[in-house]
């Protein structure tokens, strides 16, 4: 089936020693726990954040599900409406479990895109949420449907990332900015100006996401600029890969993390394929997501996660399925049936974003280090 493309342009840190993101009793306000204490907690329960289990952020039908090996939904928040609100979450394009909690980004969805979405210019979410296991909302930073750049403001956040200190890294796409928020709303930190889009210093093109890495600096998907860029807290470029004008290199850069052997993994959307990379820029690791038999010509892959095992988790988003392929390429699990919509057993609608729980191979691990 033929579907429109995404829009490409398209711990709380509470005063108390014990907190870092704090959660309370009530659904959005601050309180005594904190994603760093969540992260240390034990979460796993029969059928709830079972080690292997998978994080899937299932953009289109407007939710986010954990499933098990046998492709069966264990958890899910969203309940698919259109518009956002205590119990939906619209297009969200990632997603990660942190403790017990689940930390979602509410993109919201492009016009056209979504089937359930009749505002003919789109739906918007424009929150990062903090959802506990029963689905309540417990933190939340921008407002439900509201665009913007003030204060608790967000415009289509991509991702979010839970810091070892208790903060939260949000990635603020058409705000055109990364930014850490503390858990009482405040910015701490920011690298891209707010509403400027460019390639010079402290600029970005409609960046994806960005991961904490273990040096203190931050790792940066800058999409539209066809690069990745690793940044020190002072704003400083101390390494890149790709370019604005280089569409072969990277078109349309939209995940990257760093790996333990200190590679870059690198979702390189537009060219529909993802690439490992050396410090010293040497491909070394390449998977092409649209020659796979029943794929479409653009699928558009949107996330690619390394794995404790060495395997790599594949968010191949217009293909409709997550997929796991061993070092050699080879295809050893799927979630979701290629080019079928759906919500049904082994469904999905152009998933954005997908992670094993418990796995931070090369990822942001909120408790600290990395997985």
């Amino acid at each position: 089936m033929t579907r429109p493309r995404r829009r490409r342009p398209h711990s709380i840190r509470h005063t108390l020693a014990t907190a870092a993101i704090a959660i309370g009793a009530a659904a959005t306000t601050l309180g005594a726990a904190s994603v760093a204490t969540a992260a240390s907690a034990p979460a796993s329960r029969m059928g709830f954040s079972t080690p292997g289990d998978i994080l899937i952020a299932d953009q289109f039908n407007n939710r986010v599900v954990e499933v098990d090996a046998g492709h069966h939904i264990v958890w899910h928040f969203g309940n698919g409406a259109s518009v956002a609100g205590p119990h939906s979450i619209v297009g969200p394009n990632d997603a990660e479990r942190v403790g017990s909690l689940t930390l979602i980004a509410g993109t919201g969805t492009p016009p056209g895109a979504d089937p359930s979405c009749a505002d003919p210019s789109g739906c918007p979410d424009n929150r990062v949420v903090l959802v506990n296991r029963a689905g309540t909302i417990v933190w939340q930073y921008g407002m439900a449907g509201v665009g913007g750049s003030g204060p608790n403001q967000l415009n289509t956040p991509v991702q979010a990332t839970a810091l070892p200190g208790g903060d939260v890294l949000i990635t603020d796409q058409a705000n055109e900015r990364v930014i850490e928020v503390t858990p009482d709303h405040r910015i701490v930190w920011q690298y891209g100006i707010t509403g400027v889009t460019g390639a010079g210093p402290d600029q970005l093109n409609n960046p994806n996401s960005a991961e904490l890495l273990d040096n203190g600096h931050v790792l940066i998907a800058d999409e539209n600029n066809n690069r990745v860029i690793e940044v020190t807290r002072n704003h400083r470029i101390v390494w890149s890969y790709g370019s604005p004008n280089d569409t072969a290199t990277l078109n349309g850069a939209a995940f990257a993390s760093r790996l333990p052997n200190g590679h870059t993994l690198i979702t390189d959307s537009n060219n529909n394929r993802i690439v490992e990379v050396t410090h010293a820029k040497t491909v070394v690791f390449t998977y092409v997501t649209n020659t796979r038999p029943g794929s479409i010509d653009q699928p558009l892959p949107t996330r690619a996660v390394r794995l404790a095992d060495g395997n790599t988790l594949i968010s191949d988003q217009f293909n409709d399925q997550v997929v796991e392929i061993n070092p050699a390429g080879t295809i050893v699990f799927t979630q979701g049936s290629i080019q079928t919509d759906g919500t049904g057993l082994d469904e999905l609608n152009a998933p954005y974003d997908a992670k094993v729980i418990g796995d931070f191979t090369g990822l942001t691990n909120p408790s600290g280090g990395r997985g």
